[in-house]
């Protein structure tokens, strides 16, 4: 039985790996739907949103992260939490609070609450000429280091290029650069 599991894991990975390859404008648009629905919601631009899932996850909706982050968007489980409390939805507090795991796991839910993230998040940031580069260097490193790296600066009257030299931790300059280049040199979403 050992065998047979394992056997039917590689198979599928190896189906994964081989549509990610052969088949990429599938593999990157196969949640287009999801994005744009969630998007709107939370109003983001759905390039965006796409962008951070194509930088965090490479659309792969199980991938764990190293600090306990599920699914596309990498989404930690205190957001989840938090996301599930601020709904007033109990079954959502239920499942946050029972099996985080697999409530992140899905694919809408998951784009679902790194939206209501990034909007919640964006809030602080809004009508700042660096407002999407401070957005996203939160989401990735932390609000407490976006206010380290602006601390003694008019926030209001800073470019982006200048926040983004600010960055203090090199994979969060990359992360923020790389997402900012893909989301506007990329074309209108299928």
């Amino acid at each position: 039985m050992y065998r047979y599991l394992i056997s039917i894991t590689f198979v599928l990975l190896v189906i994964a790996v081989s549509a990610a390859i052969f088949f990429p404008d599938y593999w990157e648009h196969r949640y287009d739907d999801l994005i744009s629905r969630q998007a709107r919601v939370y109003r983001i631009d759905e390039k965006l949103v796409w962008s951070v899932i194509y930088e965090e996850t490479y659309f792969r909706a199980w991938k764990v992260g190293a600090a306990d982050e599920v699914g596309l968007m990498q989404v930690t489980p205190l957001v989840a939490r938090e996301w599930a409390k601020e709904t007033g939805l109990k079954e959502m507090e239920r499942q946050a609070a029972s099996n985080v795991g697999e409530l992140l796991a899905d694919p809408e839910r998951n784009i679902q609450i790194g939206c209501w993230y990034l909007e919640k998040i964006r809030e602080k940031y809004r009508e700042r000429p660096a407002e999407t580069a401070m957005m996203l260097a939160a989401y990735n490193a932390g609000a407490s280091r976006v206010d380290e790296w602006t601390r003694d600066t008019d926030t209001a009257m800073m470019t982006e290029g200048d926040f983004v030299a600010r960055i203090a931790i090199p994979s969060t300059r990359s992360y923020v650069t790389s997402i900012l280049e893909r989301y506007r040199t990329q074309p209108k979403q299928k």
